[in-house]
């Protein structure tokens, strides 16, 4: 598949609601889980705060039309990824790890010390996704030293998020990054 990752633009951000509603499509085969298909997503304004922050990315195909995004936000020494999202036809392609790749560059580039995320546990396209890019998942110990992926957790769960399901994950980035071979080129 040929795609290219690049910034976000604001003419982007009123695809990127219909791309997350798509991505999410994916919850349906998790019976407990499925209701998050129909579940809110995020807003167009929402999306064009990170575009205005410079720290959205969209996965786009050969006439610039987009078919993923990351958006995410520096807090402290990580980089913070809110939200991955490829539109349901075109995963399994590389285009998530491509977005990945291209946040961790982003952060090797501000010389943060670490990537962060929050995501479902088990789950092929979320927490076994990031293991395979060198992200370890926080047990009890290792989230209790760090007081805001727990302040996320627990507004996640406050927002109906099963608590069992949830964990976060980090990516040290002098331990590793993801494989950028055969990636899509970043623009």
């Amino acid at each position: 598949m040929n795609a290219l990752i690049r910034l976000t633009r604001q003419d982007d951000a009123p695809a990127l609601p219909d791309i997350e509603r798509s991505s999410g499509e994916a919850f349906r085969t998790v019976s407990e889980l499925a209701w998050i298909a129909d579940d809110d997503v995020q807003s167009v304004d929402a999306h064009l705060d990170f575009v205005r922050a410079g720290l959205s990315w969209v996965a786009v195909d050969d006439g610039d039309r987009p078919l993923g995004f990351l958006c995410s936000e520096i807090i402290d020494d990580a980089l913070h990824i809110w939200q991955l999202a490829v539109l349901h036809d075109r995963q399994g392609l590389g285009l998530g790890r491509a977005l990945i790749a291209a946040a961790v560059a982003h952060a090797h580039e501000r010389s943060l010390g670490a990537v962060t995320l929050t995501t479902f546990r088990e789950l092929a396209w979320n927490e076994r996704f990031y293991r395979k890019l060198g992200f370890v998942t926080l047990e009890a110990d290792a989230l209790d030293a760090d007081a805001r992926l727990t302040q996320t957790l627990a507004k996640e769960v406050a927002c109906g998020l099963p608590a069992e399901r949830r964990c976060a994950m980090r990516l040290t980035l002098d331990d590793g990054q993801p494989d950028g071979d055969n990636e899509p080129p970043v623009r």
